[in-house]
């Protein structure tokens, strides 16, 4: 069983270093982080916001992603500009990415209730691979004898993003341009680039039933030109403007069981469950999400405008 799993693991690896396709980080609680999608959220509420997100993917399972992630993002000059921080630490297999990106954010309004926002990403990543620790069979491959350590790599991304008090419809690019060529040399694969760009698009509506409950159906569509295309599906259910209770569907990949308490007017605190449907179901124990948010505005404005997203 556990040459089983390793095998496993090192396939895993294998998808990252060889196909370089789902380089992005992968959470279920995206539709209340929206900065790590689109630079064009950051500034999207009328006060500032930060969010702590980590994140264990196939538990039990050697070599499988772990993301622990960092976001704060604040309104400026008037909410007509937005500016946001991210820092993301992802780790999967043999290899090591921390990234820390700026975000900005140009907002106008387009009617009573809604903008549009445009928005840039600005940010660099350390890259480390021990090829090394792979397990292989050919001892005489060149491809495994190198090491990539903490090789930066400045990436530039985009978006857009409109939003109104109950929905909202984003697009963007976080990996735009990638300055990779010292990681594509250093693997040896012969390409031209290893980042490869990931689109996003995403949306979500918010229905008021009563005053009890609210509902928000949601949707992000995942789009690489060498991966499937996936497509997330969430239904989340506000209690008392306090309880959100949610579920999802990602194709290919797994079902989504998710909770967030509005512990305060000012804090949150999430939790996700994944519980895989794929082939990889038999050897690991799904994946565990957990989330801390904090807003920073007054105590006035979260009360009489639930955060829907």
């Amino acid at each position: 069983m556990n040459s089983i799993r390793n095998i496993l693991a090192t396939a895993a690896t294998f998808a990252c270093l060889g196909l370089h396709a789902q380089q992005e980080v992968m959470v279920s609680q995206y539709m209340f982080n929206g900065l790590f999608l689109n630079p064009a959220y950051a500034g999207s509420h009328p006060f500032a916001s930060a969010s702590l997100l980590h994140r264990e993917q196939w538990t039990g399972m050697p070599g499988a992603p772990t993301t622990s992630m960092f976001a704060i993002d604040a309104p400026l000059l008037g909410n007509a500009l937005g500016g946001g921080l991210s820092v993301v630490h992802d780790r999967i297999g043999v290899t090591r990415e921390t990234d820390v990106a700026t975000h900005f954010s140009y907002s106008i309004r387009v009617s009573d209730e809604a903008r549009l926002a445009f928005g840039l990403r600005a940010g660099l990543s350390l890259y480390t691979a021990q090829l090394g620790d792979l397990i292989y069979w050919d001892e005489n491959d060149p491809l495994y004898a190198g090491t990539i350590r903490n090789t930066p790599v400045g990436r530039f991304g985009a978006g857009v993003y409109w939003y109104g008090r109950s929905s909202y419809l984003g697009l963007s690019i976080p990996t735009l341009y990638a300055m990779d060529d010292r990681v594509a040399d250093a693997s040896r694969s012969g390409l031209r680039q290893y980042f490869e760009r990931h689109m996003y698009i995403n949306a979500g509506h918010v229905i008021e039933l009563n005053e009890l409950f609210d509902v928000k159906p949601s949707v992000l569509i995942k789009y690489q030109a060498e991966a499937t295309p996936q497509v997330d599906i969430n239904c989340n259910v506000l209690y008392r403007d306090r309880i959100w209770l949610g579920a999802g569907y990602r194709t290919g990949d797994a079902l989504v069981a998710m909770l967030e308490y509005q512990v305060t007017g000012m804090v949150r605190a999430g939790y996700a469950y994944d519980m895989n449907t794929s082939k990889l179901r038999s050897y690991n124990g799904g994946s565990h999400e957990v989330m801390l948010g904090i807003d920073l505005g007054s105590e006035p404005i979260r009360i009489r405008s639930p955060r829907y997203f």
